[in-house]
């Protein structure tokens, strides 16, 4: 199991952080590199508690499938989303979003996340997984920094 958090500071107020990170369009946007898409459930707009999205995207030549949910929510400070179906054995990504004195915000990701297949998961989650993830998870919160930050946001 790996877990690791990832903070940005993010020139907009929480709950324009908050609303922006959960919007499919603008996930599908920042992981355009992937070709990331919303194949079931919300499919686009905003989600909210209980919501699932399934997410279609190709990472490492491989075809990946991942539903999860929106478990936990209290606007505009935190949410969680969890895997139901996919890839990992555990995924669980929680986002923290706490205001500055000057309308900023403080974006802080910590997720948890297990690989599969035991001895064989756990060597793709050193080898591998244990710097791409984060290197994703870094690539969409610049993503978030600059459609909130740019010229239709704050």
């Amino acid at each position: 199991m790996i877990t690791f958090s990832e903070e940005i500071r993010i020139a907009a107020p929480p709950e324009e952080v908050f609303g922006l990170s959960l919007d499919v369009d603008a996930h599908t946007r920042s992981m355009a590199d992937s070709g990331e898409r919303a194949v079931g459930g919300v499919l686009t707009g905003r989600m909210g508690p209980g919501d699932t999205v399934t997410w279609q995207a190709r990472h490492f030549g491989v075809p990946l499938r991942m539903t999860s949910r929106i478990s936990e929510c209290r606007e505009p400070a935190y949410f969680v989303d969890e895997q139901l179906r996919g890839p990992f054995r555990l995924w669980r990504h929680e986002h923290r979003f706490t205001p500055y004195d000057d309308g900023g915000t403080l974006l802080r990701d910590e997720i948890t996340f297990a690989a599969p297949l035991g001895p064989l998961g756990r060597l793709a989650e050193l080898a591998v997984l244990r710097w791409y993830m984060p290197k994703l998870i870094r690539q969409r919160n610049e993503f978030l920094k600059a459609e909130a930050e740019g010229p239709d946001g704050c």
